[in-house]
Formats: structure tokens, sequence, C-alpha cells
């Protein structure tokens, strides 16, 4: 015999939209979402089921209710990745290399399905993100502009629209961050090659938006190689100094 289709319930249809805007990232840890009032309009139902809709993502864990203060999507959803791990991995000069290979696989990925999956208004936003990372290099601050690189590449993670990608590069945002201003630290004692680092960072802009995605992986991948090539320079430079100086005060 067959079986009457059972109609979805119009709270857990609500539900399962919040959901897919939480997972695609148009709604992000820690972002209030609009009063009730607001939402039933923009779903078009009724308070009631909206508000049993909130009440389930309430029970899973993916949003959080202050009295008096609204509904905003939980932070704890990425508490995953916010390890007492990673600290000491901030720490450490090897893990900061390891960090620089991780985000050659990341970064990479990303570009790639950007070119392919982009549209005009993730590029107009990539574009964006790049122009201020020039800004914010004019307030010789490495901390605003290890930020500012960060927002370009996170908008090429959300251009990528692959949801994984996008919730990994978010929830690793201050460990990224940290890895690029240490970076920059180092670089700063080769200002002649930040000109260089600049030209990579846009081609890698150029293949995105002219939508090619070999060559935005490629290029993605030479500016990390070069970045990689002279911090090891660099690295091994100090490392010839300080044994140096030891002998020196030996003498």
């Amino acid at each position: 015999m067959k079986q009457p289709v059972k109609q979805a319930k119009l709270s857990d249809v609500i539900q399962s939209q919040l959901e897919a805007m939480i997972l695609e990232g148009s709604l992000i840890a820690g972002q209030k979402l609009p009063p009730e009032r607001e939402l039933a309009i923009q779903f078009d139902v009724s308070r009631p089921s909206l508000r049993e809709a909130i009440q389930k993502l309430e029970a899973k864990g993916l949003v959080t209710r202050k009295q008096g203060g609204g509904t905003f999507v939980s932070e704890q959803i990425l508490k995953g990745f916010s390890d007492p791990l990673f600290d000491l991995m901030a720490q450490s000069n090897e893990s900061q290399f390891d960090l620089l290979e991780f985000r050659h696989g990341i970064e990479g990925m990303s570009a790639y399905y950007a070119a392919m999956r982009g549209t005009a208004a993730d590029f107009d936003e990539i574009k964006s993100k790049h122009e201020a990372i020039g800004n914010a290099q004019l307030e010789n601050d490495y901390c605003d502009e290890a930020k500012a690189v960060y927002e370009f590449y996170l908008a090429i993670c959300s251009a990528s629209h692959n949801g994984v990608i996008l919730h990994l590069a978010r929830s690793m945002s201050s460990i990224v961050i940290d890895n690029i201003e240490q970076n920059l630290t180092i670089l700063a004692q080769r200002p002649d090659i930040f000109a260089k680092i600049a030209e990579y960072r846009t081609r890698l802009l150029d293949a995105i938006v002219s939508g090619q995605p070999q060559k935005a992986w490629g290029a993605s991948h030479r500016h990390l190689a070069f970045i990689e090539e002279v911090l090891l320079n660099l690295t091994e430079e100090q490392s010839r100094m300080q044994r140096s100086m030891r002998r020196m005060q030996k003498i």
C-alpha cells in the first residue's frame, strides 16, 4: 500500500534554512539574528513557527538567546578549533613553517574554486579586500596589515562556495593572523621583497577574477613558496649570526 507523503513541519523547514545559512557562512559565529518580527516577514511565516525553529536551533547549540538582548549564532560552533594547542603552535618557530605549508593547501584550493565558482559580487569583495591591504600598509602596523591580508584570503575562501574551507579558515583566524604578522615582522629585514610579494598577490587576484582556476592555484602556490623561501633564508642567516655572536663572546 502506498503511504501518504508526510508534509514537513513548517518550523523544521525554517530550521533547515537557518542551518543552511550558518553552514554557507551567511550567518557567522557571534552574529546577532534579526528580530523575530523581521525574520518572520523574511521567511513569510508566523512568529510561533519561527520561535519553534529557533528553539530547536538553541537545543542543538547553534544559537544562544540572551534575555532582552536577542538571538545570536553560537560562538561555540568553532570550539573544536579553540584548542590550547594552538597557543603552543603560535609560539613555536617550527610550527610557523608547518602552518605556512598548511596554507599552501587551503589557500590554493580556495583560490582554485573561487576562480571556478565565484560570482561578480564575490570578485568585488575580493578586490575590495585586496585594496584594503594597501591601505593597511600605509599605517606601517604589521598587526593591521596581517588582519587585512587574512580578510583578503577569507574573501577568497567565501568565493570558493565550499562551506568546509570557509569555516576552517574562520575557525583558524587567530593563528593564521598571528602567522602572517610574524612572517611580516621577519620579512621586514628585507623591505625590498615587499613589492615582490604585492606583485604575487596581484597575480593571484587577476587569476581569480578572470576565472582561471589552474592559474589561480599556481599563483597562490608561487606566492607562498616565495615567502617560505625568503623566511628560510632569513632564519638561517639569523641562526648563523647568533652562532657568530656566541663565538665572539668566548674570545
